[in-house]
């Protein structure tokens, strides 16, 4: 059975991608959220980024997945499984699978917030999966938490470094959120990717042959579309930069040159430098304790955490 609830429409999205851009490109330093790379186009760039040999998080949390799965169905006993930013379904199906055979699944709840890939990405796992009812919920999951299916004992999963995309006081009203929608039946999935060394870092932003560039620079082309801006993504750098303070990598995009770009649906025109950057994408990288920290402040408590036989990322356990 599948059912699917529309939480934002296209005018919503319209309207967020328009305040979005006004706040980012008129702020200094310029800025814009990673989350409206991920058109059609987007998306298929970033598929092809998690099979870059550069690109280890996916394999090493699918790794995790693959040798933990019957671990975690059974420390959770869930019936159904909500999975937040829903995927392209490999890791989705390890854990299905895996509650499957411990004779506990019932219900999948994936979240995104693009309505057409989650329709055919839902279809697909309720033609995989005879008998499970698929409740797909078309939403921005950071405005949306509290409207989400309840019931039941519940894996809430936020996988492939979703969490290291905010900044921390983000990442904290996000968990805080969390929190208020969990009851005690229910458990947090999260995977982090962790701090490692710095060259590996980077290059997992900054591919060899260019993928993650034309990923970056794939924003530009939106605000095209959707704006009607004349932004020439060509007269833009990509750059992957460690900023070790914070630790996170920065995606940014690098103006060649000194240029003025007009955002007609907006009226507005926006200057750039030369060698002005505008950042599009952090992604942060942690140590156990400080997402132990940042889980304890939100109310919950980190039960299990593992990581993949290289040490490169964890996958943990954590419950309200």
């Amino acid at each position: 059975m599948l059912r699917i609830d529309h939480h934002l429409t296209a005018d919503d999205l319209s309207k967020a991608l328009r305040r979005d851009a006004v706040e980012g490109l008129t702020a200094h330093p310029k800025s814009l959220p990673p989350k409206w790379f991920y058109d059609e186009r987007g998306s298929e760039l970033f598929e092809e980024i998690t099979r870059l040999e550069e690109y280890y998080p996916t394999r090493a949390e699918r790794e995790i997945l693959g040798d933990r799965a019957g671990e975690i169905a059974a420390a959770t006993g869930a019936d159904t499984l909500v999975e937040l930013g829903s995927g392209s379904g490999e890791k989705t199906r390890l854990l299905l699978d895996a509650l499957g055979a411990a004779g506990t699944l019932r219900r999948f709840v994936p979240v995104d917030v693009s309505g057409d890939f989650l329709s055919e990405a839902a279809a697909g796992i309720g033609a995989a999966y005879p008998g499970l009812e698929v409740h797909a919920v078309v939403a921005d999951f950071e405005r949306h938490l509290h409207l989400l299916p309840a019931g039941g004992r519940r894996l809430v999963a936020v996988l492939g470094s979703t969490l290291g995309n905010q900044p921390p006081a983000e990442r904290v009203s996000f968990l805080g959120d969390l929190h208020s929608g969990c009851t005690e039946r229910d458990t947090l999935l999260l995977g982090v990717d962790l701090v490692k060394d710095t060259g590996r870092l980077v290059a997992a932003y900054d591919d060899a042959r260019g993928v993650t560039a034309e990923f970056n620079r794939n924003v530009l082309h939106v605000l095209n579309r959707e704006l009607g801006a004349d932004f020439d993504p060509a007269a833009f750098d990509h750059a992957a930069v460690w900023n070790a303070r914070a630790e996170w990598v920065e995606m940014r995009l690098r103006s060649q040159a000194r240029q003025r770009v007009r955002l007609a649906a907006l009226d507005i025109d926006v200057e750039f430098a030369e060698g002005e950057e505008m950042r599009t994408e952090i992604s942060a990288k942690f140590r156990r304790e400080r997402i132990e920290a940042e889980l304890r402040a939100a109310g919950f408590t980190l039960e299990t955490w593992w990581t993949d036989s290289a040490g490169d990322f964890a996958v943990l356990l954590a419950r309200p």
